[in-house]
């Protein structure tokens, strides 16, 4: 005998429950929800599906697929990058983990001049994390996402046991299109170069130390967690011929720098005074011994550029709101080829070397 399944109640069911959108129900992560089964299909409909909402995701493939005519039409070349982010605390002053995901890889992207459009996101979530808490730093990726104008096409979520991981971590890749003429690479690092930042450096390290509660400190200084990338086309729109540029993450604008000078062969001298930081991030740092110089960052940008453009990219990022507070802070010189210099506010020199070991650790 056969069964009509298009007539027999019980079928009818079973199919509306497995097509319409999956609904959480658990209040808290548990195994199910990365076995491959129900649980993790509704986890995934009910927090990202609907959270990143797109034609591409809805898909619901195991990759997203693009036109490459509409991508050729924006550019000449592919930026591809990926990131991890296993910040603690998820939630800091200014900002929280999603965000921080979103707008680290989009920055990643801007830096080689790309136009970021698309962003894949993956979790690896520890038993027992919260659904709510879930929901809310994936809400936090899509605002981020929408503000920088990209989508978050694809994704994977991984559950582990309990004590296996820390709450939650997310890799974000993504990808851009560089637009024809545009060669942004360390190796174009000329002497005579000026080095110039878009602001405040350290205040991303600082506010992420005091929100882990460990020591008594009071302050109001909040992460710079932003995206770059609109920043980056201004000034690649009155300067093509920009050499270098690279966002100030982890190991802060002392490791840039020192890329710089290791990669380009050249010496790179900074000036003490011209250096942006905020007083209290200057008085965090006297009290615990560290340097500003080596604070993380996750808005800074660090632009290598040839001299006689440089009054002209000043002006543009000054007009911008992420680089209100630009300056130019330094220049490359021949010698020492693969050091940094500081001179510092009472003339003399320093060199400013790579840190061996990170001073906060867990940052980003």
């Amino acid at each position: 005998m056969t069964i009509n399944s298009n007539q027999n109640p019980l079928f009818q069911k079973i199919e509306q429950v497995r097509r319409r959108p999956g609904k959480i129900k658990d209040t808290h992560i548990n195994l199910a929800h990365g076995s491959g089964g129900k649980a993790m299909r509704d986890l995934i409909d009910d927090i990202f599906v609907k959270t990143f909402d797109n034609p591409i995701l809805a898909q619901l493939e195991d990759q997203a697929t693009f036109n490459l005519v509409n991508l050729l039409e924006q550019g000449d070349r592919l930026a591809f990058t990926t990131d991890s982010y296993v910040v603690d605390p998820l939630f800091f002053p200014g900002s929280d983990i999603g965000e921080l995901a979103v707008n680290g890889t989009i920055n990643d992207l801007a830096v080689s001049g790309a136009k970021p459009l698309y962003l894949s996101c993956s979790v690896i979530l520890e038993e027992g994390f919260s659904v709510e808490t879930l929901r809310r730093v994936a809400t936090s990726m899509q605002a981020a996402a929408k503000k920088a104008g990209v989508k978050i096409v694809t994704g994977d979520t991984k559950v582990v046991h309990r004590g296996a991981a820390d709450k939650l971590f997310i890799n974000t890749a993504g990808i851009g299109i560089i637009p024809p003429g545009i060669d942004i690479s360390a190796r174009n690092i000329q002497p005579g170069d000026v080095v110039i930042i878009n602001g405040e450096i350290g205040n991303h390290g600082t506010a992420i130390l005091i929100a882990r509660g460990e020591l008594a400190l009071e302050s109001s200084i909040e992460s710079d967690c932003q995206p770059l990338h609109d920043l980056v086309a201004e000034i690649i729109k009155i300067c093509p011929q920009i050499h270098a540029m690279r966002d100030a993450t982890r190991g802060g604008l002392a490791t840039v720098l020192n890329e710089f000078a290791l990669t380009a062969n050249v010496g790179i001298r900074i000036h003490e005074n011209t250096i942006p930081i905020r007083e209290q991030v200057n008085g965090v740092c006297e009290i615990l011994g560290l340097d500003p110089l080596y604070l993380a960052n996750e808005g800074k940008l660090v632009i290598i550029a040839p001299k006689e453009k440089a009054d002209l990219i000043l002006a543009t990022m000054q007009n911008h709101p992420t680089g209100k507070q630009a300056s130019i802070i330094g220049e490359i010189i021949p010698t020492p080829e693969g050091i940094v210099l500081l001179k510092t506010a009472f003339g003399a020199e320093r060199i400013i070397d790579m840190l061996v070991g990170d001073q906060l650790p867990r940052i980003c």
